[in-house]
């Protein structure tokens, strides 16, 4: 098992690793629109919020040498369900023609009062 811990993504707030790889996969925990030089959520809607959020998601598969080819798996929490296109435009102009497979939950509240977050799981070929 090896643990993942990118500077160029916010440090975890709380007790967890930002990612783990453990039996040629990567599990990588949540990731929210923290700057993360700041550690403050940027970004004043959720598409803006989403962008941030995948920039982290990136910073973290360079850090583990890894790309989005990589990804097999995404779980998408949402704070209001009505904001799914606009994250999903988004989505769609990162992963481009790779389709993960994904679910989308519409949560009551998200760390930091965050719009949206994003987890992944990858495997290591």
């Amino acid at each position: 098992m090896k643990i993942i811990n990118a500077e160029k993504a916010p440090k975890a707030i709380g007790p967890y690793s930002q990612a783990i790889i453990a039996n040629n996969m990567l599990f990588a925990s949540g990731q929210i629109a923290l700057n993360p030089e700041t550690m403050k959520i940027t970004g004043e809607n959720v598409k803006a919020q989403a962008k941030l959020v995948l920039q982290n998601i990136q910073a973290i598969l360079n850090e583990a040498g890894l790309t989005k080819e990589n990804i097999v798996k995404t779980t998408i929490f949402l704070n209001d369900m009505g904001d799914f296109a606009q994250v999903n435009e988004v989505y769609s102009e990162y992963f481009q023609d790779h389709k993960p497979a994904r679910s989308t939950i519409e949560v009551a509240r998200l760390p930091l009062d965050a719009l949206v977050e994003i987890e992944i799981v990858c495997v290591i070929s």
